[in-house]
């Protein structure tokens, strides 16, 4: 598989992939050509993590996460929403990461190769999902925010977060059509003109470093701000009891730390991938190397993301083991329901 260097506009074909160490030169002696095949032996092992204990348990939790909070309705607050629209996106980077991985881009042992329009695919997938999760961590800030703030106004409340998720799906889908634009010319014939003028895929990465990383960052910063100034300030609503259960904040600490921690690397290296191409033709070897190494670590960190945010939300969320109890005791009780509850029901009946 060729991977194709973009720079100035011109596609500079290299024969360079995650296992073909041979491809360079090795006038430099053999020191860099180990060097080469223990990151690919790093990238393979992390590869093999990934798809052995990553993604298993991060397709059960996500799942797990959608199926409970859907059928605990009822009981959903405004950050089960979120979360779930999180899940959401998680389960279609989970699906995703095993296309990656299994590829001849990442491992020796690659089952299948994509063409253009799969690659194309599975990229404005993982851009929108990568977007959704930013935003819907974004937004659930402020929102936490605006309840701490005001509280029972319903201004965050589950109805209308539920529309603001569905318009942060309709946003990622719009924002990620622009770069669809640039890959998909990238890939297709010259000779269209419409296109010729558009074969730049690092107009592409630029466009989403600055929308699903820069912009999301500068909202958070400003959230968080707010809520630590208005956690400092006590007042007689800090005992109102329909505020936001205390380990929501705690949960909201950790999907922060978590997801910025996750997705910075990725969006970083997307950003030096971009200034690196547009100075020109890349000569330095090593400098290829690892920059193709560290494009395929940070890709692993942003996959991890779907395995790490429902662990936490499991984990940290007080609410959510009750939820599961009764969702399992539902499926182990059919749709009759347990002959306990059907006392219950008889006695206030009664």
């Amino acid at each position: 598989m060729q991977t194709k260097l973009v720079t100035g506009g011109k596609n500079t074909d290299l024969k360079v992939t995650m296992w073909s160490c041979d491809a360079f030169n090795s006038t430099r002696g053999t020191g860099d050509q180990h060097l080469c095949h223990d990151f690919h032996l790093v990238l393979s092992l992390f590869s093999l993590l990934y798809l052995i204990i990553c993604f298993p348990i991060g397709l059960c939790y996500n799942a797990l996460l959608v199926l409970v909070n859907l059928y605990n309705k009822a009981t959903m607050t405004m950050p089960d929403v979120y979360f779930v629209n999180i899940a959401v996106a998680g389960l279609i980077i989970n699906a995703i990461a095993p296309m990656y991985l299994l590829g001849p881009a990442s491992t020796k042992w690659a089952i299948w190769s994509f063409n253009n329009e799969v690659y194309i695919t599975l990229l404005i997938l993982f851009n929108v999902s990568s977007l959704v999760i930013m935003y819907s961590t974004t937004l659930l800030s402020l929102d936490y925010y605006i309840e701490r703030a005001l509280p029972r106004t319903y201004m965050s409340s589950v109805y209308n977060t539920k529309h603001v998720c569905g318009f942060i799906w309709g946003g990622a889908m719009l924002t990620s059509f622009s770069s669809l634009l640039f890959y998909v010319c990238n890939h297709v014939s010259s000779k269209i003109i419409e296109c010729s003028k558009m074969q730049n895929k690092e107009a592409a990465d630029a466009i989403m470093v600055f929308i699903g990383y820069v912009v999301p960052a500068i909202a958070v910063l400003y959230a968080l701000v707010l809520i630590l100034r208005i956690r400092k300030e006590a007042t007689p609503l800090d005992q109102d009891s329909g505020r936001l259960d205390p380990s929501v904040h705690r949960l909201l600490i950790a999907t922060v730390c978590t997801q910025f921690t996750l997705w910075t690397p990725y969006y970083v290296i997307l950003l030096v991938n971009t200034l690196t191409s547009m100075q020109g033709k890349v000569t330095d070897e090593n400098y290829i190397r690892i920059l193709h190494f560290s494009k395929g670590l940070s890709k692993f960190l942003a996959f991890s993301s779907s395995f790490v945010m429902p662990l936490l939300y499991r984990y940290i969320n007080k609410n959510f083991p009750n939820k599961l109890r009764r969702l399992l005791k539902k499926l182990h009780c059919g749709s009759q329901g347990c002959s306990h509850e059907r006392t219950v029901v008889q006695q206030v009946i009664t």
